[in-house]
């Protein structure tokens, strides 16, 4: 047998409890209208009493009537039924559309009644209450049939009781009464369990649309499997929904963004970067990269359907600090391999030179080209460069020169450059003067001639200042250390270009140093592009 889905078992539950509540509900109120339409039509059958016996006629017509029959002389059946009286009393129960208006003596007898053989006759009924000046209110049954009556006692103009005035109302007209109240309070039932059923449907259809049509224990599967993925896995990760409601975040993602918000935070409170929050606000599943406080991360994000429901937004991130750092170095260990090449290859060609001339026994030419190369073995690939005595740094600017001349570019060491002692961070230096060149060279590369890039190290105490400067087209961006702004575009860099001058700044700053741009450059402009780097007990004695 299959089994019921919970919706449907919630749906038959709400159906079974509005049927039993209306059920019991119309019981009790069957009860009631039964009794209380009953005592409306005595109260009603009352007031018509009341009002004939205080009719003045009335009053006399009994009067006299009793007067009559104290004196021995009563009055005919002939009599009654032409007396005013009978008239009167017929013409009241049409009017009023009672069963019957019955006026009677002191002494029981009909004096007026709707069936003129029964004029004369005592009455069916025990007449001793009304007699006795009281108004008594029953359910009997006369000559006409069951009905509900009111007698009321007819006084004369001393006081006394001189007849009294029966009215009654048919059962069957108060039972019909009944039936149409009880067939109109059924329909409004009817009506009140279409309304009940109808809205469990829609609720139980809400329920639905809450639960993805899932069943408790799929949710629980699933709850289950989302703390398991959530915590277990090495990237962070944030679920908004159709609102902009942050619902889920896992510990990995407060690191990596910086996040303290709690879950229910909209998410422009979450206090996300501009560069992440670009990514949630346009989906994209390719990784982006965003500097992040001393991160480096790539973020990508997608919407999340099911069915036709937009469940909201997913947003993951990956750390990339340590790849970027290995990169740099990377980067570096190339570059310093791409000038040792050269030089070997140069060398390579002056010992086949020398060689060719011993073979040809020039022996002086051999020697004078000897001493030409070894005059020439002082001088410095790069200009300026014996004025930046730090083993580090000199390697590292030689390298960088080899692949400026790759790109057309000449690098040289300024003139004000004077730097002795050793790096104390040599690996986060070495990585932000990378980016500053890196950046000077692209820029001089895409500028005219000369393309140029200069850079000057200066040491002030053990202080580190950095100052690179390039002849290219200058910064055509407001902001140059927004994180993603670039000219140039990468595909073989994971997340895209436009890092440089971040991380530079992000190491500066990591150091209590910083990054900034002295002379923007550019068309018109009086000075070169030039970018300032500090670097705080960047630099010590060398203990050797």
């Amino acid at each position: 047998m299959p089994r019921i889905r919970l919706r449907t078992q919630i749906l038959l539950l709400q159906v079974v409890i509005i049927i039993v509540s209306l059920a019991a509900g119309f019981g009790i109120v069957v009860h009631r209208v039964d009794a209380d339409t009953r005592t409306e039509y005595g109260h009603r059958a009352e007031a018509i009493a009341e009002t004939v016996a205080s009719d003045t006629d009335v009053r006399a017509g009994a009067a006299a009537q009793s007067a009559a029959r104290r004196a021995g002389r009563p009055a005919t059946q002939e009599e009654l039924a032409a007396a005013p009286l009978q008239r009167q009393a017929v013409a009241i129960t049409q009017r009023t559309g009672v069963l019957f208006v019955v006026i009677a003596d002191d002494a029981g007898y009909r004096i007026a009644h709707p069936d003129p053989s029964q004029l004369g006759a005592p009455l069916s009924t025990d007449p001793s209450t009304a007699l006795g000046g009281d108004v008594e209110l029953t359910q009997q049954r006369g000559t006409l049939g069951d009905s509900v009556r009111a007698k009321a006692p007819v006084l004369g103009p001393d006081g006394t009781v001189v007849g009294l005035v029966s009215v009654g109302i048919s059962t069957e007209t108060v039972a019909e009464a009944a039936r149409r109240t009880l067939l109109l309070l059924a329909g409004l039932a009817a009506l009140a369990l279409a309304v009940g059923i109808v809205g469990s449907g829609l609720l139980a259809r809400r329920w639905r649309r809450l639960t993805l049509g899932l069943e408790p224990e799929e949710m629980a599967e699933l709850i289950r499997e989302q703390n398991a993925v959530l915590h277990s896995g090495s990237e962070g990760v944030i679920a908004i929904d159709a609102k902009g409601i942050v619902r889920v975040i896992n510990d990995r993602a407060r690191e990596l963004l910086g996040v303290t918000a709690e879950a229910g935070t909209p998410l422009a409170d979450l206090g996300l970067t501009e560069r992440v929050s670009g990514v949630v606000a346009t989906p994209t599943e390719t990784p982006v990269a965003a500097a992040v406080n001393e991160r480096v991360v790539l973020v990508a994000s997608r919407r999340v359907h099911r069915g036709e429901t937009d469940l909201g937004t997913v947003l993951t991130a990956v750390d990339r600090t340590d790849v970027e750092a290995l990169t740099r170095e990377l980067d570096s260990v190339q570059a310093m391999s791409s000038a040792l090449r050269a030089q070997r290859h140069e060398s390579a060609n002056r010992v086949h030179v020398v060689a060719g001339l011993l073979r040809d026994g020039r022996t002086d030419e051999a020697i004078a080209y000897l001493d030409e190369i070894a005059g020439r073995a002082g001088v410095l690939p790069v200009s300026g460069l014996d004025s930046l005595d730090e083993p580090h740094l000199k390697a590292f600017v030689s390298a960088k020169a080899a692949r400026a001349r790759e790109r057309g570019v000449v690098l040289r060491v300024g003139a004000d450059t004077a730097l002795v002692g050793v790096l104390t961070h040599p690996v986060d230096t070495t990585t932000l003067v990378g980016n500053l060149l890196d950046n000077a060279i692209d820029a001089a590369a895409d500028g005219d001639e000369p393309r140029e890039v200069e850079i000057d190290v200066l040491r002030d105490g053990d202080d580190l200042a950095i100052i690179v400067t390039d002849s290219g087209p200058g910064f055509t961006v407001e902001d140059p250390f927004v994180e993603g702004v670039s000219t140039r575009t990468d595909p073989t860099v994971p997340g895209g270009r436009g890092l440089g001058l971040v991380i530079a700044r992000q190491v500066a700053r990591g150091h209590g140093g910083e990054v900034t741009v002295v002379e923007r450059g550019g068309p018109g402009a009086d000075e070169p592009t030039t970018v300032m780097a500090t670097l705080p007990q960047g630099v010590l004695d060398d203990a050797t």
